[in-house]
């Protein structure tokens, strides 16, 4: 019996780079002995939707697209009674997580990789009761740019198009009251930003997730930034963060793998780039090593 293969893909996703490969890319998966599926995904939430209706059918699950794509696949995986195993070619203007499995921005490169590659156990975020992220959940400053920003202006701009939004952000900088109760211990403060990730990079930058980042040791890297006391120490946290660093006074940095979040207020928050909700208490857990995806080899 031949092996199968769905691929999914966001055909607007990257300047639209899909459609110059897209033949290409079928070629290398029928010459790797599957018999191909394709799927192009309609509109938000598509590409989960697909795969819990037929993902059960598939021994690989491709799909193309940015890290908002990959986080609705891995979401719909998750909820198959047997995961398939996910291959992942990254097309979006950023794409940090593809960058730490060692994939590329040549597509075909990364078509390769997903049938050809090393499978890898990969830990996914539990956040909340309803929803999952691959590698960042995050909220405040720069986190609502990647998806306040429009599609046509990242594919004409790709990664400029986040910095440019991100510094109209800068003007309108809100602090919200937290306390933060982590394995290692608890603290308190008023945040402009915090993430709890699981990836070599964040918003395209390399560095401002700590080091030592491994993808499967049940571990996050939490970083938490605190309200500046001064517009030259803001100025001065973000040039920090943009040289690859997270080293500083305002800085809270923590690993851990479950943490919970308080608010006085509800907190718009980021899963993969994309809008997780409105929460004023959240619950995250690293599930350790539930999915499969194929990466380069390399990756740690």
């Amino acid at each position: 019996m031949s092996k199968k293969l769905l691929f999914v893909y966001n055909a607007k996703s990257g300047k639209a780079r899909i459609k110059t490969y897209l033949a290409q890319i079928i070629d290398i998966f029928i010459n790797a002995g599957y018999r191909v599926e394709t799927y192009q995904t309609q509109c938000p939430m598509d590409a989960g939707k697909k795969i819990e209706a037929d993902g059960h059918e598939f021994n690989l699950i491709v799909c193309s697209g940015g890290d908002g794509t990959l986080n609705e696949v891995v979401s719909g995986v998750m909820k198959l009674e047997n995961s398939p195993t996910i291959g992942y070619i990254p097309s979006g203007s950023t794409n940090d997580f593809g960058k730490t499995i060692g994939l590329y921005k040549n597509m075909l490169k990364s078509a390769n990789i997903a049938v050809n590659g090393t499978p890898m156990d990969i830990d996914i975020g539990q956040f909340g009761a309803d929803r999952n992220f691959v590698y960042i959940a995050a909220f405040g400053i720069f986190t609502d740019v990647s998806y306040q920003t429009s599609q046509n202006m990242k594919n004409v701009l790709g990664h400029q198009a986040y910095i440019i939004e991100g510094i109209k952000s800068l003007s309108t900088v809100r602090a919200y009251k937290m306390k933060v109760e982590y394995e290692g211990g608890t603290f308190e403060d008023e945040f402009i930003y915090g993430m709890i990730s699981n990836s070599e990079s964040a918003g395209g930058f390399k560095g401002i997730t700590g080091k030592d980042v491994i993808l499967n040791d049940g571990i996050y890297e939490g970083t938490f930034i605190r309200k500046p006391k001064s517009p030259f120490e803001l100025s001065s946290i973000v040039n920090s963060l943009l040289a690859g660093k997270n080293k500083s006074d305002a800085i809270y940095n923590f690993k851990t793998s479950k943490c919970r979040i308080m608010s006085e207020e509800p907190v718009s928050w980021v899963l993969d780039g994309e809008f997780g909700g409105m929460k004023e208490d959240v619950e995250i857990t690293n599930l350790k090593s539930v999915v499969k995806i194929m990466t380069n080899g390399n990756a740690k």
